[in-house]
């Protein structure tokens, strides 16, 4: 948007794309994610930038590779979502030494670890995302830190040999059984 490009976001998350509209007005196109929508914005879309996060699971196949086709030659795609296995049918994983492959004329970037390429900015901002958490726990000690924040409670996986994430395993325990 900074410059000048028409934007548009795609979502299944209603609360976010309200805030996003409220954040950025006329500015900014959103739209709910629907299979339509996704094809549509696909096929006139010069750069597609696919970040699609089910935590714990692998990245669901949002973009088809009849999408991928329809776009113009020379169009760009970038995968976020590699990492979890990618959001496009014709996404595999790239290097930082070997960014980018070409499949249907349309320029593909699926580097794994994205973040690793601005190392010291991507450690200043995971800091700045963990640092609350630590001084949580710093104040309140653990048991009391995941009690009282559900956000944070999320995060706890084992606890003394069980685990507490259904997406991990079947036989799990429910988090709060185990506090």
């Amino acid at each position: 948007m900074g410059m000048e490009a028409k934007v548009t976001v795609l979502d299944r998350s209603l609360p976010r794309l309200d805030e996003l509209d409220w954040r950025y007005g006329a500015q900014l196109n959103t739209v709910y994610s629907t299979v339509d929508a996704v094809e549509r914005h696909v096929a006139d879309a010069d750069l597609v930038i696919g970040s699609v996060l089910v935590p714990g699971a692998a990245a669901p196949k949002v973009v088809t590779e009849e999408m991928i086709k329809s776009m113009r030659p020379g169009s760009v795609v970038v995968d976020i979502a590699i990492d979890q296995g990618g959001c496009f049918e014709t996404s595999r994983p790239t290097s930082h030494d070997n960014p980018v492959y070409t499949k249907h004329g349309v320029v593909h970037y699926c580097v794994t670890n994205m973040p690793g390429a601005v190392a010291q900015t991507s450690t200043f901002a995971l800091n700045n995302a963990t640092l609350p958490y630590t001084l949580q726990l710093a104040d309140q000690g653990w048991k009391k830190a995941l009690l009282s924040d559900p956000g944070f409670l999320e995060g706890l996986n084992v606890h003394e040999g069980k685990v507490t994430y259904e997406a991990v395993c079947m036989d799990y325990t429910p988090r709060n059984d185990v506090l």
